[in-house]
């Protein structure tokens, strides 16, 4: 069980590490002039780990995801995708727990627990057919309910979106969140998250197709989604402090 001290740690980390990407952020400069976001005073790095991302992406991610796709029977991709989501499950009920959302809390080890023992695992999602709601939480958003602000929107290598809270809270994530990077085989454990990245890139193509035609500015439309899933439009948000329902928006269209 990991200790109150390994935990401070780790979140020290998490605010360093948060700190290098802002300072790497400010080397790119920052945008100016009227068409500037207010949530993007980055936006030249910002469009240049974009780039990077979308020409991995269409070098490697998306073809594999497309194939991926074409191979796997659709019963078996939904398996694979209830599966990583139950594991979410787990680490939703630490997050509403740490909000303070009771019921959130109650339903997410609900969710867990049903799904774990009647759903071969979490392959077969009984508690969505039961009506048991979903609430995805991550520690970025708990740091929200605590009045931490957003701070600046940034692209990361690889990640994508995300901003400079989202960001400290990643390692917090990774190191206690997910159940797979703590797997023992390092081959199991390694399989499991190539699995899980080409089953959610694959999950995105048809996002992706759409973003391309219609999109003419695919950067500040993923910028913007992104951005509103994480202050929870639509969800009864109050403020910017207190991130309700949400979720990353993954980035590799």
């Amino acid at each position: 069980m990991t200790s109150p001290t390994s935990i401070r740690g780790i979140v020290a980390r998490s605010v360093r590490c948060a700190a290098l990407l802002l300072g790497a952020a400010l080397a790119g400069g920052c945008a100016s002039g009227p068409q500037s976001h207010p949530a993007d005073p980055f936006e030249p790095f910002n469009r240049g780990m974009y780039q990077f991302n979308d020409s991995l992406d269409k070098a490697v991610l998306k073809p594999v995801a497309t194939a991926y796709r074409d191979a796997t029977p659709q019963p078996v991709r939904t398996g694979v995708g209830n599966f990583f989501a139950n594991l979410g499950d787990a680490w939703s009920f630490v997050n509403n727990l740490l909000q303070w959302r009771g019921l959130e809390a109650y339903e997410s080890l609900v969710r867990f627990s049903t799904n774990t023992v009647f759903g071969l695992g979490g392959v077969l999602d009984i508690a969505s057919e039961a009506g048991i709601e979903r609430h995805k939480q991550d520690f970025g958003l708990t740091l929200g309910r605590w009045g931490v602000p957003t701070g600046p929107y940034l692209v990361l290598p690889f990640l994508g979106s995300s901003t400079v809270r989202d960001t400290a809270a990643l390692p917090v994530d990774f190191y206690l969140g997910d159940g797979v990077d703590r797997i023992g085989d390092i081959p199991l454990r390694n399989s499991l998250l190539g699995l899980r990245l080409v089953d959610t890139r694959a999950s995105l193509l048809g996002a992706g197709s759409v973003l391309d035609a219609a999109a003419l500015d695919p950067y500040s439309f993923t910028r913007d989604v992104y951005l509103q899933v994480r202050r929870g439009a639509g969800g009864g948000q109050a403020d910017e402090g207190d991130d309700q329902e949400g979720g990353k928006l993954p980035e590799d269209y």
